[in-house]
């Protein structure tokens, strides 16, 4: 069991500013991976749109391998050297050059340069996550780390929001006509017919992040300084091989991980792969993608806001089993859907065309499914964090923040890999993503029998 701790409340800009990095980080997922890059790279930069999701998620499914390996080790380096923000800070100078190359992936580029620089921006993404998320136990007492965390998650649905709606206002231009939604020419001078406007998401992803992780760089406590880094690295990894160990007989502990990694398998596959995957069906535009990506970033931020008062009231595995619970109905629904029909043709559409955006009856369903995905996928993350930041102490948070990660990508290739591999094998990406719907319902049934927190003794 974790030991009892007094942890010293921060100041409100040292808060606000850790908080700020969720809204730093969220644009390149929201705009990069889901909405915006990922669907013109399947759609459009790639002439086939199966193979263009294949390809996508096999590179998905290379970042999260490599994510898996270095993840703990780095984080119990960063235990003994103690501060997390020169680690942040170097990766951040990985990810914002990754994303900024971006605007190279023009129709017909090179797909193994483009994949490898959206791989290496993820996982300089997720390295920083990792040394983000372990100043947290040092920030709030435990009875406060599931309001902030989830009050954080829902700030940077609102940035990534913010930068989508701004995209697809400003940026977004319609192949044809030229102008965005509103009628204008994009800014810059940007040329849809050659991707420009989705490529120009990089760059300015790369940005918004550089600009907005400087609060928490001028404002946040870090831990004390440790070690050197040659000892802080030998000691490290002997600790870390102390940890696995440890982690492995503090059983509750060990079962939450493996819970999560299963489940959150499940989730990034939907979050980095439904956008592409109605690209491909209903042959939604930019403009149509951004919308839904709107909606599902508006409902989010009301999620996170219900879950931060959920989590403090009934805990985080209450606000986690609800989520994954809703986010398989969703994908379950997304996944029976087609061009007239849905629930797998129990339930008959009309195919005919309205006009405009979102014109058939199928397309309309999608969106009320992915109304559920946006109100589950923000509280199913925070709350899966606070849940791990109540099970430790701050002095062991970077090493089990690695764990924690790595609970999140050890198995992080095997979905997306499954996904492209069952799509490719049988033309079919619906079957593909009817994977994801295996890895949230074995997770759901591992964490049913998981304690809370999670260094409570095992029924």
């Amino acid at each position: 069991m974790a030991a009892i701790e007094t942890v010293q409340r921060a100041s409100g800009r040292g808060i606000w500013g850790w908080m700020f990095f969720d809204w730093a980080a969220q644009p390149f997922f929201t705009v990069v991976t889901t909405f915006i890059f990922g669907p013109y790279f399947a759609s459009r930069m790639v002439s086939d749109p199966v193979m263009g999701q294949a390809a996508w998620a096999w590179g998905i499914a290379a970042a999260g391998l490599v994510i898996a390996v270095l993840s703990p080790i780095l984080g119990s380096i960063a235990d003994q050297t103690g501060p997390r923000k020169p680690w942040i800070a170097s990766f951040a100078a990985i990810k914002i050059t990754s994303l900024t190359l971006l605007w190279l992936a023009a129709p017909g580029s090179n797909v193994f340069l483009i994949v490898a620089l959206f791989s290496l921006a993820s996982v300089a993404a997720e390295f920083s996550t990792v040394f983000n998320d372990s100043m947290m136990p040092r920030l709030v007492p435990k009875s406060e780390i599931g309001r902030v965390s989830n009050i954080a998650w829902g700030l940077g649905y609102l940035g990534g929001m913010i930068a989508l709606i701004f995209v697809i206002l400003f940026m977004a231009g319609n192949p044809e006509t030229g102008k965005t939604i509103i009628g204008l020419d994009p800014i810059l001078g940007l040329d849809p017919k050659l991707g420009e406007d989705a490529r120009a998401t990089g760059p300015m992803s790369a940005g918004w992040y550089f600009l907005f992780i400087l609060p928490m760089f001028f404002f946040t406590p870090d831990a004390a300084k440790g070690i050197p880094i040659g000892p802080a690295v030998r000691q490290g990894l002997s600790e870390l091989k102390s940890t696995l160990a440890e982690a492995r007989k503090r059983v509750g502990i060990f079962r939450f991980l493996v819970a999560r990694m299963i489940y959150q398998d499940g989730v990034n596959a939907l979050l980095t792969q439904g956008g592409v995957f109605a690209a491909a069906m209903f042959g939604w535009s930019i403009t149509e993608i951004g919308i839904f990506g709107i909606i599902l970033n508006v409902v989010a931020i009301f999620g996170c806001w219900i879950a931060a008062r959920l989590d403090t009231a009934l805990g985080s595995k209450v606000v986690v089993m609800i989520a994954l619970v809703m986010l398989t109905v969703a994908t379950a629904g997304i996944v029976s859907t087609g061009p007239g029909f849905t629930l797998l043709g129990l339930i008959q559409l009309s195919t005919v065309d309205s006009g405009g955006l979102f014109g058939t009856a199928a397309e309309k369903a999608y969106i009320l499914y992915g109304l559920l995905i946006g109100l589950a996928f923000g509280p199913v993350q925070a709350s899966s964090r606070s849940y791990m930041a109540r099970s430790v102490t701050a002095a062991e948070s970077g090493r089990y923040f690695g764990i924690y990660a790595l609970s999140g990508r050890a198995t992080s290739f095997l979905a997306p890999f499954l996904l492209a591999t069952i799509s490719w094998a049988t033309d079919s990406a619906r079957l593909g993503m009817a994977v994801i719907i295996l890895f949230l319902g074995i997770g759901i049934a591992i964490l049913i029998r998981t304690p809370y927190p999670a260094d409570q003794p095992v029924e």
